[in-house]
Order: structure tokens, then sequence, then C-alpha cells
């Protein structure tokens, strides 16, 4: 029986050696919505709750001089306790790796579920440059660090087992989320979180997400840049904290979310709406920042 070790190389391999069979098919040839970055994190490439497929649409829809990987791409966590691997997930692995050939600089900045490629750090897949964190700068000047936002964590750092734990119940919330929502669209009601209802409605939950963002703003700072990108916590925002301009790109498991630059500098904030028709993007719940 193959190891989970054995997996990884196989379809890591299958879709490096299947890129030449699809430039016939390529996509990022032209067209689409161009932007001068995209930030997209969380994936969670490997667990039946991505949805690759959507964010497929999203990278056909559009493209960049800049995309950045902002960690939890792939789930190792969960892909250590049951290989789940669709040809859906192949796909978004081949999409990454084609846009890198086309001349998209693609820099993947590894978190906590995907914390076995920071062995990696300092060398390239494919074009896919590794790092543990990044600075991006924006068309007018902003010095934005690019950071998955583990570190900031104390769960992670200090109790691991009881972030296992949470990883778990997590999984668990949302294929009952998958169930509510199948009865839901028979009664033709629209798609509701259980666990985005659950962050807001526990005090703790909501408690955990300033501390978070608060902890990741503060460094940016010391650190002397104007803002920060980070993920992990799932949660999509744009806004100012002491100065610093603090961004979570979101996920895509739940809010479909990526952070983009415009070519002007402008930031905003993206959702890939579930009603959108084909290629086209729609801006839910966004803030622009201000220059």
């Amino acid at each position: 029986m193959k190891s989970a070790l054995d997996h990884r190389s196989s379809w890591l391999g299958q879709a490096m050696a299947r890129q030449g069979h699809d430039d016939e098919h390529d996509e990022d040839k032209g067209g689409g919505k161009r932007y001068r970055a995209v930030f997209i994190s969380d994936l969670h490439l490997g667990t039946p709750g991505c949805r690759a497929e959507d964010l497929l649409d999203f990278l056909k829809a559009s493209s960049s001089e800049h995309l950045y990987l902002v960690g939890d791409i792939i789930d190792g966590w969960q892909l250590r306790r049951r290989w789940y691997w669709p040809q859906a997930h192949n796909d978004v692995v081949q999409k990454l790796l084609r846009r890198a050939r086309k001349g998209c600089r693609v820099v993947f900045v590894p978190g906590n579920h995907d914390e076995f490629a920071r062995g990696f750090i300092g060398h390239q897949f494919g074009g896919i440059e590794v790092v543990d964190d990044a600075v991006h700068v924006t068309a007018d000047g902003k010095r934005l660090w690019v950071t998955h936002g583990d570190y900031f964590d104390g769960v992670i750092q200090c109790a691991k087992w009881l972030a296992y734990v949470g990883d778990n119940l997590y999984e668990f919330t949302l294929k009952l989320n998958r169930y509510l929502n199948h009865l839901r669209a028979k009664f033709g009601l629209p798609y509701w979180s259980l666990s985005a209802y659950l962050k807001h409605k526990v005090k703790k939950a909501v408690n955990f997400i300033s501390d978070f963002e608060q902890a990741v703003a503060h460094e940016a700072r010391k650190r002397g840049h104007q803002g920060v990108v980070c993920g992990h916590i799932h949660h999509a925002e744009i806004r100012e904290i002491e100065g610093v301009l603090y961004c979570n790109d979101g996920d895509w498991v739940e809010s479909l979310t990526a952070l983009v630059e415009h070519h002007d500098g402008r930031l905003e904030l993206l959702r890939w709406g579930e009603a959108a028709p084909a290629q086209a993007l729609q801006a839910a719940d966004v803030r622009a920042a201000t220059a």
C-alpha cells in the first residue's frame, strides 16, 4: 500500500507531466479580468470542503502579474488521516503551475496545514517560489507584508493537539453545513454558513479573531510595513488597525474570496458569487482600501 508521501509525489508528478498536453487548451493566454496582483489562501486541497471547481472558475476568469498563495493551499493534516484527491484538485495544481510558466510570478507562503512545504523554503517547483513570507510593493508604493498568520495563533504555537481537535470539529461542521444547505436549497433558501454563524455568535471566537488581527497588524508595523496580507482564520477583511492596512483574503472553503490589487494600487476584496453567471466576478461585502 502506498504511503501518503508516495501519493503526494504521484499526484504532483502527474500534474507536472500533463502540463505540455494542457497547453493546447490553455485559458491563460488572454482574456478575463486583469489585475496587478491576486492573493488567495486556505484552499484546503485534499478535503471534501475545498471548493476547487469555484476556484478554477475564478482563475479562468482572471489573470495577474503576481499571484500569492498565502498558506493552507494543501491540507496535509487531513490527507494524513484520509486520502482525498479528486480530479478537480489536480486541475487546480495544474492551473497554478501553468500560470507560473506563462509569466505570472507565483509565490507560495506555506501555512500550518501545509507546513511540510516549509522544508522547501528557498526552492522553486515548476516556477512557483516557496518562501517563509514575502513583501509585496503595490503600484502606489505601499509595502505589504505577506504571511499566512499561524505564527500569531496561540493555539497552534502552544497547544497543537488542541488545533488538531479544532480542525476535526471544523470538518464536522462543514459536513453538517453541506447537509443543511442541501435541505435549504430544496426549499429555495439561499446558502447559509453554520461555521460563520457560530464564529460570530461565540464570544471567545470573536475575541480570538480580534486578537489575531491586532497581533498581525502590530508585527507588520514593527517590521516597517504599511500593511499586511494574511489568511489562516477564514475571515475575509480589509480594515485599518492603528495605521496599518490589515487585509485577510479569506478562504476557498466557504467565503470564496480573494484579495486583488488593481493596476493603480487600489486593493479590493472579491467574493466569487454562487449565483453569478459563469466568468463573472461579483464583489459582495466589499470594502476597497483607501490610498
